[in-house]
């Protein structure tokens, strides 16, 4: 998902030994003695995986007997390795799967239902347990996530007496303030090469990417409130000047750049950036911050909720893999890999010391994601609008003049209708 940031929060370790309780208790040692279990990770999301995952398996014996063997895989890689396997029969018993891949391994048959294991949901982050469930099952045990706020020049806001806004039409005219008054800027980026950046103002004016009604996933982008909120977003660059002709080809990564480069003073990012920005460009360490994305009229938009689940395969150690799902997601594993990946962990009570914190660069982000983070359509489908990059080809549409917002949705949602198997 990107850098991170290290999550520096003043006495959380006393507040979430108090406050974090786990989704559901253990059942006890599950008789592993002489088992290995095959765990597959990817590679990356934390520095010290190695010594973290030792620790867990060291535990994990002691409580099971069981060994464990852990295989770090390069998540580009990833993919097509769970793909091979399923086809094979050579899963993993417990894997580390990406929260927008879980639908279409579980839809593959080689997902355990976790259901009856993990009891009461409510005690996890909302939109990561949405993801990981499919046709009322869960299959995806919710672990980590990032999402995406406003991050800022809180010097530049300072310099010209800029508040923090509180809804889209503030939004708005503190980007056009910032356009105004600071030329050698691009006020707020509007990335046409970065999907995640318009979904809040799609989800923000009420509108849907894609609707389910009796199992069947359809496109909604043509719907007015998504329409409305593509308008929004567009019209910022379009009729209100305050992104640059070159942002409408942006990834994220070159937004990052930009902001590090220091020519860029607003713009949505993800809550693992901002160690990255600081990083390369130490002098921005005491001038930036980020706020929640506002809402059209007042709270907060949703903001995709992107992460990890931990899924169990199927096959003959179920049991075994379900009590290594708790070991990880328990409140001690989980705090520590918080620590050294600065994601945020899948539980509500795990993440509400973060949604406590002082840290200006932390406590926005946990506030998105514990009120308004957001997961994709729940389908294995969704994979190939993802591939095919419609969001992004739509988008670029608008932003080049190629098309008009009615046009470019129309001709979307029908794409995404053949993409879901037809209208």
């Amino acid at each position: 998902m990107g850098q991170k940031r290290t999550l520096s929060i003043v006495a959380i370790g006393a507040s979430l030994a108090l406050a974090l309780t786990a989704c559901s208790g253990g059942g006890g040692d599950s008789g592993g003695d002489g088992d290995t279990l095959k765990v597959w990770i990817m590679e990356g999301t934390n520095p010290d995986a190695d010594a973290y995952f030792k620790e867990v398996g060291t535990a994990f014996k002691k409580k099971t007997g069981a060994e464990v063997d852990v295989e770090i895989v390069p998540w580009a890689d990833a993919h097509q390795k769970f793909q091979t396997a399923i086809a094979g029969n050579t899963m993993p018993d417990v894997a580390e799967v990406g929260t927008t891949w879980t639908p279409e391994f579980a839809e593959a048959g080689a997902l355990a239902d976790l259901t009856s294991k993990a009891g009461d949901t409510s005690a996890y982050v909302e939109g990561l347990a949405q993801a990981g469930t499919i046709d009322g099952k869960l299959y995806g045990i919710p672990w980590y996530a990032g999402v995406r706020s406003v991050l800022y020049r809180t010097d530049v806001f300072e310099k010209h007496d800029i508040e923090v806004p509180k809804d889209w039409k503030e939004l708005r005219a503190a980007a056009k303030k910032l356009a105004a008054e600071e030329k050698d800027m691009t006020a707020f980026p509007v990335a046409g090469d970065a999907s995640y950046f318009l979904l809040p103002f799609v989800w923000g004016a009420g509108g849907e990417i894609a609707t389910e009604q009796d199992g069947k996933f359809k496109g909604a982008l043509d719907s007015p409130e998504a329409r409305e909120g593509v308008t929004f977003f567009t019209d910022l660059a379009l009729k209100d000047k305050v992104s640059s002709t070159g942002a409408s080809t942006w990834m994220e990564n070159d937004v990052q750049d930009n902001f590090i480069d220091g020519k860029v003073a607003m713009t949505l990012s993800g809550s693992w950036t901002p160690k990255a920005i600081t990083e390369a460009e130490p002098d921005l360490e005491d001038k930036i911050a980020a706020f929640p994305i506002p809402g059209k009229d007042g709270g907060l938009a949703p903001s995709f909720l992107g992460g990890s689940h931990l899924s169990a395969f199927n096959g003959d150690n179920e049991d075994l893999s379900w009590e290594y799902i708790q070991m990880v997601t328990n409140d001690k594993y989980a705090k520590r890999w918080s620590e050294e990946t600065t994601y945020f962990p899948g539980k509500k009570a795990q993440l509400e010391p973060y949604v406590q914190s002082e840290d200006k660069l932390v406590q926005p982000f946990a506030r998105q994601m514990a009120e308004a983070g957001k997961g994709l359509p729940v389908t294995a489908d969704f994979g190939k609008i993802e591939g095919k990059r419609m969001i992004q080809t739509m988008m670029q549409s608008i932003l080049k003049g190629d098309a008009s917002v009615e046009e470019a949705t129309t001709k979307t949602t029908k794409d995404m209708d053949e993409a879901f198997g037809g209208s």
